[in-house]
């Protein structure tokens, strides 16, 4: 491997129960590895972070899948300036992360 690939290569942590991630265009399954890599632009406003996992980020038990918590309505995650403004991010969050969409993601998953 080359230094370029190597410095290329990151460890996340996803969840075994998680569906593998679908094809670049696909519909979206919530494999999370997008957004356990880095924060969309509108959860980096209400993460608070760049870099890393998006702290909106849940894992949803029921369907084995990582949803986003400004879809879902959870707010605890927000900061308390952000929290008025909770009902309009969860109206504008389909469209400001473009759910529905189709994976945009390009990373590959290795298994440990």
């Amino acid at each position: 491997m080359n230094d370029t690939a190597a410095a290329d290569r990151r460890v996340i942590e996803i969840r075994s129960e998680a569906p593998r991630k679908p094809a670049p265009g696909q519909p979206c399954n919530g494999c999370g590895l997008c957004c356990l890599t880095e924060p969309c632009p509108v959860g980096m406003l209400a993460s608070q972070r760049r870099d890393g996992a998006c702290r909106m980020l849940e894992w949803n038990e029921g369907t084995a899948r990582y949803v986003c918590g400004l879809l879902t309505g959870q707010h605890a995650p927000l900061p308390v300036w952000l929290r008025p403004a909770a009902p309009l991010l969860r109206r504008s969050a389909r469209r400001l992360i473009a759910a529905g969409i189709g994976c945009d993601c390009t990373l590959e998953v290795e298994s440990a």
